[in-house]
């Protein structure tokens, strides 16, 4: 029996959503690890951008993990997730899942750990902002 479809899914909606496309493979015709990695980073930049209400930046990637390759048409959706943030940093969690072309049928082909840090208008570290500073006033967000 195939798996259902999107049924280990994160919750939520994806911060980003891409179609992989021929110009994102790598010379052996498989959609290319590294354009997978920026797909990551530019959704995890989103997601430290938001929550420190300004510019971040990439400090490390841990724990990156491929789990399953990605083929041309694959639809690809990246969750984010903030699971700890100290005085100037944020780690986000970060899980990759594509949707094969023309299927509802869904699997997660890479997850990592991205480490940001908020940056002021001369490119140093600053705080980050009180939680509630970052959230829109209709937001009822569980901390």
């Amino acid at each position: 029996m195939p798996p259902s479809p999107s049924s280990n899914l994160p919750p939520g909606v994806p911060t980003i959503r891409v179609v992989a496309m021929p110009t994102d493979t790598n010379p052996a015709g498989d959609v290319f690890g590294g354009w997978i990695v920026s797909q990551m980073d530019l959704a995890a930049g989103t997601t430290a951008a938001f929550r420190a209400n300004g510019r971040c930046v990439t400090v490390a990637i841990n724990s990156l993990v491929f789990l399953e390759p990605v083929v041309v048409g694959d639809e690809v959706s990246i969750y984010t997730k903030i699971i700890r943030t100290g005085r100037t940093s944020l780690t986000i969690h970060v899980e990759t899942w594509r949707r094969a072309r023309h299927t509802h049928i869904t699997s997660k082909v890479t997850e990592g750990e991205f480490i940001f840090v908020a940056l002021d208008d001369k490119r140093r570290p600053r705080a980050l902002p009180p939680l509630e500073d970052t959230l829109p006033s209709t937001s009822h967000e569980n901390a």
